[in-house]
């Protein structure tokens, strides 16, 4: 109070959050994923599952493997093994004698069994649907778990694998040292009206495209929008869309 009068509390202001630094305006990333959305307009990922379970195990099985190698291993698990129950009852034994073709494969098949009890005895067999929540299953880490929201839940999340790690530093579209600085970039970066298929457009585009060892710039349909040092063309490939048959499972 101040000579009689109550003061009134000055509540300060937020800042909003500081867009980060790109080589590419506002104009370019909207244009980068207009002609991504025309190319695959409902892109899908690559791992065979049946139900949020099966995701969440597929994608765990995934790291350091590629996905053609997961979903040949996981057809014969999934037919008898779709539900945490199932899979407990299976148990750590069998589960390796159906994953032994995936790289670390023992210590796997342990993640799996431990991350099928939790969701038993704490979720009530059903896949959480919080970041927070699933980062608690044995292993589940925050990229594992970003891939479950979008999949299986249908929200908007940056999935950054090693496809995206790569693009995102090699066209300077989103720079960082890990992959948790790569998502906060690009979770600001990318326009909100395409950021719901946006990991999958990144991570399909540095599969079949712009590829670890020689990216296929002739091939590319922003290639004249790129700003990598090693692009090879600046001429971009024809905008059409692509058979499904190039980017869905495999049959």
């Amino acid at each position: 109070m101040e000579n009689g009068k109550i003061k009134k509390a000055v509540t300060p202001r937020r800042k909003a959050p500081t867009r980060p630094k790109s080589l590419y305006s506002q104009d370019d990333l909207r244009e980068i994923f207009r002609r991504f959305s025309i190319q695959r307009p409902e892109p899908k990922g690559e791992l065979e599952h049946v139900n949020p379970f099966t995701l969440v195990v597929a994608v765990a099985l995934s790291a350091q493997a590629t996905d053609a190698g997961v979903n040949k291993a996981t057809r014969a698990l999934f037919a008898v093994a779709d539900t945490p129950e199932k899979m407990l009852a299976l148990g750590e034994e069998k589960v390796r004698d159906y994953i032994k073709t995936i790289g670390l494969y023992r210590n796997k098949a342990k993640n799996v069994i431990a991350l099928s009890r939790m969701l038993v005895e704490q979720f009530g067999s059903e896949v959480p649907r919080t970041r927070e929540e699933l980062v608690m299953l044995p292993g589940v880490g925050r990229k594992t778990a970003n891939v479950v929201l979008s999949m299986a839940f249908g929200q908007a999340t940056m999935a950054v694998d090693t496809h995206i790690f790569r693009i995102a530093n090699r066209l300077r579209l989103a720079p960082g040292k890990t992959p948790d600085e790569v998502e906060g970039k690009l979770m600001q970066l990318i326009p909100d009206e395409y950021l719901y298929h946006a990991h999958h457009w990144l991570i399909l585009h540095g599969r079949y495209c712009c590829k670890a060892r020689r990216p296929e710039c002739e091939h590319c349909v922003i290639a004249d929008l790129c700003r990598s040092p090693e692009k090879t063309c600046d001429v971009p490939a024809a905008l059409v869309e692509l058979p499904p048959q190039l980017y869905g499972p495999t049959p």
